[in-house]
């Protein structure tokens, strides 16, 4: 049963590629890599979201807020989804909601996003108590016309995923979320600074990102659940 409305805005999907292995040694027990032509795959993303509010009140009583996550993909108990090594959001009660309700690795940050025509500038600066230091910038902007990203392609596989996993004693708890499939555009990004894979372990990854912009989309959660209850 979805319990939770929102909208996301503004998203860059930027995804560097990474042997396998790389990921493999940062995830918890029971979770496998999901690869892509052999390869697994790092993305952080920069968005905002808005209008969060829980089902079924009005877009006025909803909050808003930017949010950054690393993230990669994987595979638990044969299902495919999303594992988060951190995400960082600038609002008190969104990061302390999700970390009580879904047991997510939020952290609260100090974000800016200003948007002039097609031109996202955002930043971001944890500011979590006992936590790694995170900064990020960027600068990115859409380029090209929309599309739907065709089955089986690697847009496809970096976008369009619909369940999360979070390691609990014992268990893992799987998360789900709905929405219409992704409109995407061709992007170009520049980056300051970035010590999102420091934080979390990781070198910073060789070559250039895949990069591609998600153009505004109604998204609903559910009620996340332990595997075994599921």
């Amino acid at each position: 049963m979805d319990v939770l409305s929102m909208r996301w805005e503004d998203l860059l999907f930027a995804h560097w590629d990474v042997e396998p292995g790389v990921v493999e040694r940062r995830l918890p027990e029971g979770f496998e890599v999901d690869t892509h032509d052999g390869r697994a795959w790092l993305g952080v993303v920069p968005f905002v979201m808005r209008n969060i509010r829980p089902r079924p009140a009005p877009r006025c009583v909803g909050l808003d807020f930017a949010e950054l996550n690393l993230r990669t993909y994987v595979s638990v108990g044969g299902e495919r989804g999303v594992y988060f090594f951190s995400l960082d959001a600038d609002d008190v009660l969104g990061v302390a909601g999700a970390r009580l309700a879904y047991d997510l690795p939020y952290y609260r940050a100090k974000t800016d996003v200003v948007t002039e025509d097609e031109e996202v500038r955002f930043s971001s600066s944890r500011a979590h108590p006992n936590a790694p230091s995170v900064e990020f910038e960027a600068t990115y902007r859409p380029v090209g016309d929309s599309f739907v990203a065709e089955n089986g392609s690697l847009a496809e596989f970096l976008t369009e995923r619909y369940l999360f996993f979070v390691p609990e004693e014992d268990s893992v708890v799987r998360g789900e979320i709905s929405h219409p499939r992704w409109r995407l555009r061709e992007a170009e990004a520049e980056f300051g600074t970035n010590t999102l894979f420091k934080a979390n372990g990781f070198g910073t990854p060789e070559g250039e990102p895949h990069l591609l912009y998600g153009e505004g989309i109604d998204v609903t959660a559910s009620i996340p659940r332990r595997m075994s209850d599921v």
